[in-house]
């Protein structure tokens, strides 16, 4: 069973910043064996959304009010722990995010950059494809909306 937890960068204790960077890392640069600048400085205008398991950061994704990152509300960095993708947990992150930004921000409209080879999890989540294919970091990706 997953706990999520949603805070603000303020919000966020030393320790939850230090296990969501860590898991970016492991998920984002290592796993996809990719050299980027995760820590961006978008982390403090974000959401956070932090799913636990058994009290250990599992899952993870940032969120942005509309203007802050794309014209529409978007969500970000959204990943599971590679150990525990077999529980299908980023739906629930995924889930609960879009349920953030609709309390949060009162929006529905959403935009994702998605990496390529996860549209089918998106379309199951309501968001499709605009635009064309592109490469952010050396891996396809493609512009998602949920309206």
């Amino acid at each position: 069973m997953l706990e999520i937890k949603t805070k603000t960068f303020q919000g966020l204790t030393t320790k939850e910043l230090y296990d969501l960077l860590q898991l970016r890392s492991e998920v984002f640069v290592v796993e996809q064996d990719c050299v980027y600048q995760d820590i961006d400085g978008k982390d403090q205008k974000a959401l956070h959304v932090l799913a636990y398991k058994n009290e250990i950061l599992v899952g993870y994704a940032r969120i942005f009010k509309p203007n802050d990152y794309f014209k529409e509300a978007s969500i970000g960095r959204v990943l599971v722990k590679q150990s525990e993708r077999k529980y299908k947990y980023g739906y629930a992150i995924m889930k609960a995010s879009i349920k953030v930004i609709e309390d949060y921000y009162n929006v529905s409209e959403i935009r994702i950059s998605a990496q390529t080879y996860l549209k089918r999890f998106y379309n199951n989540l309501e968001f499709f494809e605009i635009g064309e294919e592109y490469l952010e970091d050396g891996i396809p990706h493609i512009n998602m909306l949920k309206s």
